[in-house]
């Protein structure tokens, strides 16, 4: 028996069997700041399919989710959840829940097939079109220009982010979306999540493209794993720096909060080491001009070093800061250097090992269906303050937030329609994010949901769903709304 009691705005409980699941009791869209932004986010790869359609080009992507072993449920994205032709209908979904905005990835080799060259117009059309249908209904596009997807002949021709000349050819694309697009579009991702895709793809090979040297790891054939990952990332920062703005421009980072495993004074620093190998080697250069000290003294001669004329250029050059977040971890110093002996990578030269556990293998916190999504709301809150105080409170947008349900066969589509854990997860973690704006006085501006519709999940294929929307992977892609609609509906339009 359900029974649903209502009281002022979104303050409701769900009783059910007796079992209490708290809503966004107290919180609503009225809650925050009057020009706070609220909306859904998606990437290219994982939701248009129609891989091969219009002149489109292959993809780096398109290889590794093609090559056997690479993802966990043997699918790739070839249609995804077919976002290319269903836009319209996406579209008024956010519109029915009341979202400000949809944060969507241009498919570089959708505007440049071979990465570089004759720009292909049926491309330029399509984002046209995306770009005019979310306006028409007053919805604002906030664009990625890069999540993940390089075009497979850049890295064929000359071994993509490892080879300077990217640069070069991501201003020209960069430009020619700024010049196509920038009438329209006011917000600009450059990178998404350029510390996942330069470790996982040049350290562990676990991403596209798939290089590393780790002799531990037997899929490791070809790169190497002490000195790509930091050449990738400092093509990439670069890269973000050189095309010339229009509008503006931020980075989509990725940032798993760490706290201490103890007080003790060794676990304290290496906490903070690990937070400068995560967020601080990709934004300190865009703020302050240089990499995080610990990075310089610990890599050496590895980590490649900014000219002036180059410090001069990425510092400075971000107007907002992207936060993707989804847990909490913990970091206490590697003693024992093992992980450095057992890896011998770049992975391990922050010297120290963070894990979602406190004490032994017990977790912390409740876990969503992905092995490393512990569920620790008040890290957002605490991920906040640190970059208020650490980097001068500058504007930050959440760009991406949310959680994932298991793709159980065994689970009827009724009962994966009541997904009690996401509303309570939203609700917490933007309650956490509204104390850090309200009390702390955070500069935040914007949260993003990941994600509109259950999509697919990189390596882990079809087997999570993260979506406010389920789709049938059965039943042609049809979308039908999570309790969690109805709650984000309630939530923003009261």
């Amino acid at each position: 028996m359900l029974l649903l009691r209502k009281s002022i705005g979104l303050a409701f409980v769900l009783v059910v069997l007796g079992v209490e699941i708290c809503s966004a009791a107290q919180i609503n869209r009225a809650s925050f700041p009057k020009a706070f932004v609220f909306g859904t986010a998606s990437s290219a790869y994982q939701y248009e399919g129609a891989v091969k359609e219009d002149g489109r080009g292959p993809t780096v992507w398109d290889k590794f989710a093609h090559s056997f072993g690479k993802v966990l449920d043997f699918s790739n994205a070839d249609v995804a959840v077919d976002q290319y032709h269903r836009f319209d209908e996406d579209i008024q979904l956010m519109k029915d829940m009341g979202m400000d905005a949809y944060r969507f990835s241009i498919a570089w080799s959708r505007i440049f097939p071979n990465g570089t060259g004759e720009i292909n117009q049926a491309g330029v059309a399509h984002y046209n079109n995306l770009i005019n249908a979310l306006l028409a209904q007053g919805i604002q596009p906030y664009v990625t220009l890069y999540h993940w997807d390089l075009p497979q002949a850049l890295e064929d021709r000359y071994n993509g982010w490892l080879n300077p000349q990217i640069i070069k050819d991501f201003a020209i694309y960069a430009e020619t979306c700024f010049q196509k697009f920038g009438d329209r579009v006011k917000h600009w991702i450059t990178f998404n999540e350029p510390h996942t895709f330069t470790t996982q793809g040049y350290d562990v090979g676990l991403q596209a493209p798939g290089r590393c040297s780790v002799f531990l790891l037997p899929f490791c054939r070809a790169g190497n794993s002490r000195t790509e990952p930091y050449i990738a990332a400092h093509n990439v920062l670069l890269s973000h720096a050189t095309p010339k703005q229009r509008g503006a421009l931020g980075v989509a980072f990725d940032v798993i909060w760490y706290e201490p495993a103890t007080n003790s004074t060794d676990d304290q620093i290496a906490t903070q080491r690990a937070q400068d190998f995560q967020l601080g080697w990709f934004v300190e250069p865009l703020i302050l001009g240089n990499y995080p000290n610990t990075m310089i003294d610990r890599v050496g001669d590895r980590l490649p070093r900014f000219t002036k004329a180059e410090s001069a250029l990425v510092k400075g050059s971000l107007d907002f800061v992207g936060i993707n977040h989804y847990t909490t971890f913990y970091a206490r110093n590697d003693t024992s250097n093992i992980i450095g002996i057992l890896l011998n990578d770049a992975f391990s030269d922050s010297g120290a090992i963070t894990l979602p556990f406190k004490d032994g293998l017990k977790p912390t916190a409740d876990r969503a269906n992905s092995i490393w999504l512990y569920i620790v709301p008040h890290g957002i809150r605490s991920l906040m303050n640190y970059i208020k105080e650490k980097y001068g409170n500058p504007p930050v947008i959440i760009t991406e937030n949310g959680m994932d349900d298991a793709n159980n066969p065994f689970t009827s589509q009724k009962d994966a329609l009541k997904d009690e854990k996401r509303i309570k997860y939203h609700n917490d973690y933007l309650s956490n994010l509204l104390a850090s704006i309200k009390e702390d006085g955070c500069n935040v501006k914007g949260y993003f949901v990941w994600s509109l519709l259950d999509n697919w999940e990189w390596a882990a294929g079809f087997t999570s769903r993260f979506g406010l929307y389920f789709v049938d992977y059965n039943d042609k892609l049809k979308r039908y709304p999570k309790d969690s609609v109805q709650w984000f509906k309630t939530f923003l339009t009261g």
